[in-house]
């Protein structure tokens, strides 16, 4: 997979306009609530980097690691949980940031492990939705981007560690 081909389908303009609707809005909704921003390592951290420092509700940050691919294109439907957050989320408005929500097995799983920590609220925040292809019912509520189908890379998505650091989102096509 080294030599793939690469096709942008999201150009780094495209989403550094949308993460600024992105904070404009959670900025207003979460005003003056205790919020509790939670970066899912490691392919969301590009996109949580941008929006945080975009908020002005002056959030807590943690950070958390779900793995469901490994090295692989699609899922494996084993949830792997390796770091857990180290916030007390008691009371407080979670916002989970995660890079792609996909067949929504992972979401689920954290929502659900959250949940019996008594937050105020837990919601998700998403670079990449892929609402079509869901397993299992789960909502994002605040998405950067739609997509249908297509293994992405870039700006924090991988595949096996590599592409990360690409500015925009590519699709691979071999």
């Amino acid at each position: 997979m080294n030599n793939a081909n690469l096709v942008e389908l999201i150009s780094p303009q495209a989403i550094q306009k949308r993460i600024q609707e992105i904070a404009d809005q959670l900025n207003t909704e979460y005003a003056d609530k205790e919020v509790v921003c939670v970066c899912v390592l490691k392919g969301a951290f590009c996109f949580f980097s941008d929006v945080v420092r975009r908020l002005t509700m002056r959030p807590m940050l943690d950070f958390i690691r779900l793995s469901s691919y490994g090295n692989s294109t699609s899922t494996s439907g084993k949830i792997l949980f390796s770091k857990d957050l180290e916030i007390d989320i008691t009371d407080k408005h979670v916002l989970i940031f995660e890079d792609i929500v996909d067949s929504g097995r992972s979401m689920e799983f954290l929502m659900a492990v959250l949940q019996k920590r008594g937050p105020a609220s837990v919601r998700i925040c998403s670079l990449l939705d892929k609402a079509e292809r869901r397993e299992v019912e789960v909502e994002v509520h605040y998405s950067g981007f739609s997509l249908k189908e297509g293994f992405v890379v870039g700006y924090g998505l991988d595949y096996a560690e590599r592409y990360r650091e690409l500015p925009g989102v590519y699709e691979i096509v071999e």
